[in-house]
């Protein structure tokens, strides 16, 4: 996060207990990075981890929220200790029976204020998984369980995810999905009130122009219709509650040992970007999420001169725009190259639907 959103933002809880951000798509932007250094916003650590898969020396995960980084130092203690199907367990992405003595054991390897944070949410994690906590994770719950039976059936949710042409995907949505319920339930449920109040924090919106409810109509379009539902987990989650079969890309089975492997070469911050970018860092790629959003232009443009000067030539910047159109300051337009060929394929394919841009630039 950065410091301009520190003082509006609140960080003491849990926000995001899993990943809403494609990690398929920010991989395939930055590249294999051999010996490299990586950045990325930390959040709950999953494209963090993945980011190893690119085989950098480093991948430096920082967040603002104390929270999020226990997040993250779950992740770390936890993915050499446990086989793959208890790691899913422990995170809520299976059904367990055993997530208190996992928890436990993970718990032993952690430093102590980690092991705090999760011992004080040993009901919840029990109960529900580690990765199913989140304030973000609630609301969809929420809507989930109480709000989409009013507009839909246990029946046509599951059809979402049968296998269609593009052609009938979109006969699908318009004559069985979006009907005068389901419009009612995104207008109410996915406006900004709604959205800032159970989901995200209010000040994410604060340089936001138009209708966020409109914006989440279109792209649940693109959801539905421009990519094909039946292996993208985001969507599935905030449907059933489950990933279903194809899980984000650091939870997979065959990228499990090998992030096991490489986990020493993670390492955790609890600051801002700024603090990393002045840490004395020259880094070769950043996953910087979509922290442009809660900046205003003035701001945007400060971390931004940040991140270049702790970049060395040729470093990648991957970041998301959702509301808010971010790009390259026009007194950087020199530095970067703006890597739209890149972008707009990877964009075109992101299962992580909220997301109305990608974005991809290098450093001169």
């Amino acid at each position: 996060m950065s410091t301009e959103i520190a003082g509006k933002a609140e960080f003491e809880a849990i926000r995001y207990a899993q990943l809403w951000e494609d990690a398929d798509v920010l991989t395939a932007a930055l590249g294999p990075r051999p010996g490299g250094t990586l950045v990325s916003i930390g959040s709950a650590g999953d494209n963090a981890l993945a980011m190893l898969l690119l085989d950098p020396a480093e991948v430096v995960a920082v967040d603002l929220s104390a929270a999020q980084v226990a997040c993250i130092r779950l992740r770390v203690a936890a993915w050499p200790l446990l086989a793959h199907d208890e790691l899913l367990e422990l995170l809520g992405f299976r059904r367990s029976a055993r997530r208190g003595v996992l928890l436990d054991r993970v718990l032993a390897a952690c430093d102590a204020d980690t092991a705090a944070f999760w011992a004080a949410r040993r009901g919840e994690v029990v109960t529900e998984g580690a990765g199913t906590i989140g304030k973000f994770e609630r609301y969809f719950r929420l809507f989930r369980t109480r709000l989409l039976p009013l507009a839909h059936s246990a029946r046509d949710v599951a059809a979402i995810f049968e296998p269609r042409s593009r052609e009938e995907r979109a006969r699908f949505l318009d004559a069985r999905w979006n009907g005068w319920r389901w419009r009612l339930l995104l207008r109410l449920f996915f406006s900004r009130a709604a959205m800032g109040a159970l989901g995200r924090d209010p000040a994410f919106f604060d340089h936001v122009e138009g209708s966020v409810s409109a914006h989440v109509a279109r792209r649940i379009e693109h959801a539905f219709v421009a990519n094909d539902p039946v292996d993208n987990p985001y969507l599935r989650w905030i449907m059933t509650g489950s990933h279903g079969v194809r899980l984000p890309l650091a939870f997979r089975p065959e990228h499990h040992s090998a992030i096991a492997a490489r986990i020493g070469r993670l390492r955790v911050v609890h600051g801002t970007i700024e603090d990393v970018a002045a840490g004395g860092l020259r880094a070769d790629g950043w996953n910087l999420s979509d922290i442009f959003e809660y900046m205003s232009p003035e701001g945007f443009a400060d971390t931004y001169r940040a991140i270049l000067a702790a970049s060395r030539p040729g470093a990648r910047l991957a970041y998301w725009n959702m509301m808010v159109p971010r790009r390259v300051p026009a007194a950087f337009a020199d530095a970067v190259v703006e890597r739209r060929d890149i972008a707009e394929p990877l964009a075109a394919r992101d299962q992580a639907f909220f997301y109305r841009d990608f974005i991809v630039e290098d450093v001169r």
